[in-house]
């Protein structure tokens, strides 16, 4: 498919760049961006979680009454799970919660996104945006020339530009990531994504290797 190229100020350039089918005209596969979101938000789990068993809380290991005769219950010592400040019973141990993804099945959702976004009509193609510092001004007018201001927007630059990505990240609606460090789950989030013209050269080589 052919989309327009826009300038940084909203305008039509006149010229038009091919997007690759492979990544924006596929039969999007709805369990790959499923398992390639599911391995995305693991990932952002920490996994530090911890609570002490009873081998781990302090207090006496004596036991607390002869076992029989006493009319009462079996008890261990007062670290036992059942009384008040004893040990947890199967508590939750540091873990990774990662799940992993094969190379091909991620590609697989990364184009299916890209291809479901493209068919909604919500990709525009903008010229390289450069800033001479960061300014988050400049960058919302940037946004409300493209009518791009309205739900979340995702700007995919060709590389990591410092100025641009501090411009943008202050706006709690905006995300401005770099095409090696976009996601599955950055795309399909994203309303509208402004792609920038170097990028497309960026994911072609991506999704060739």
């Amino acid at each position: 498919m052919k989309l327009q190229v826009h300038s940084a100020q909203g305008a039509g350039t006149g010229r038009e760049v091919e997007l690759p089918d492979n990544i924006f005209g596929v039969e999007p596969n709805e369990h790959a961006v499923y398992l390639a979101v599911k391995s995305y938000l693991a990932a952002q789990r920490q996994g530090t979680h911890k609570a002490k068993e009873r081998g781990e809380v302090a207090g006496s290991t004596r036991k607390l009454h002869k076992q029989k005769g006493t009319g009462g219950s079996r008890k261990g010592d007062i670290k036992s799970p059942i009384f008040r400040s004893g040990g947890r019973i199967f508590g939750p141990r540091p873990r990774t919660y990662g799940v992993k993804l094969n190379h091909k099945v991620a590609q697989s959702a990364r184009a299916s996104a890209f291809s479901v976004k493209a068919s909604a009509g919500a990709i525009k193609l903008v010229e390289d945006l450069k800033f001479d510092a960061p300014k988050t001004k400049d960058y919302v007018k940037f946004l409300g020339d493209l009518k791009a201001n309205e739900g979340k927007v995702l700007l995919i630059t060709a590389e990591h530009d410092h100025n641009v990505y501090r411009s943008g990240r202050n706006l709690p609606n905006s995300t401005v990531l770099s095409a090696g460090q976009v996601s599955t789950y950055d795309v399909m989030k994203a309303s509208t994504i402004l792609l920038a013209e170097g990028a497309v050269e960026k994911l072609k080589e991506q999704f060739n290797q």
